[in-house]
């Protein structure tokens, strides 16, 4: 199904009655269990399932999915990734985007009067300060480095053109 998007992982089991360990990968954490329905990407496909309860646990989260039961059917399901449709998440505000949305997009750098392609965004690290744009080149582009570059828009990052899938940067090449 090419219009999910991961979200999240399913890690472990907890407990004796069937909960499992879930790791979130949106942010917040709690939005992923707004997210509905959740498909499983498991060794034999993608299958959804139904998210009964959630609640906090520790530093992660627990989550008792519909049709496990037990400890062992929980471990037998483990671990998994969560994938939700796209369509799931609401829309953002102009100059605002999900990351999905930046990743696989072509990075060129408009830097003293020239163009340089620098290669496409293979994903994005959050580092607090602001997120960082990792970039790999590659055949089209200038070289096959690897290019750390923070996202800030209007700075560093000047042009988000998803219709073009790409990204345009203020940023020195040799960097």
């Amino acid at each position: 199904m090419s219009n999910l998007i991961d979200v999240g992982r399913i890690s472990g089991a907890h407990g004796i009655k069937g909960w499992v360990k879930v790791n979130s990968q949106t942010e917040p954490a709690e939005n992923l269990f707004d997210y509905q329905p959740w498909y499983v990407k498991t060794a034999h496909g993608v299958k959804p399932v139904e998210l009964i309860e959630w609640r906090s646990q520790g530093k992660g989260y627990v989550a008792r999915l519909k049709g496990i039961d037990d400890r062992n059917q929980a471990e037998a399901f483990c671990p998994v990734v969560i994938a939700v449709e796209k369509d799931s998440f609401p829309a953002l505000e102009q100059d605002e985007f999900y990351w999905f949305e930046l990743e696989g997009c072509r990075v060129i750098s408009r830097f003293d009067n020239t163009e340089f392609d620098l290669g496409v965004v293979k994903r994005i690290m959050p580092t607090g300060a602001n997120d960082v744009l990792v970039v790999q080149g590659d055949e089209q582009s200038i070289d096959q480095t690897e290019r750390l570059i923070p996202y800030v828009l209007g700075h560093f990052v000047t042009l988000v053109s998803l219709e073009d899938k790409a990204i345009y940067v203020e940023w020195d090449p040799e960097f």
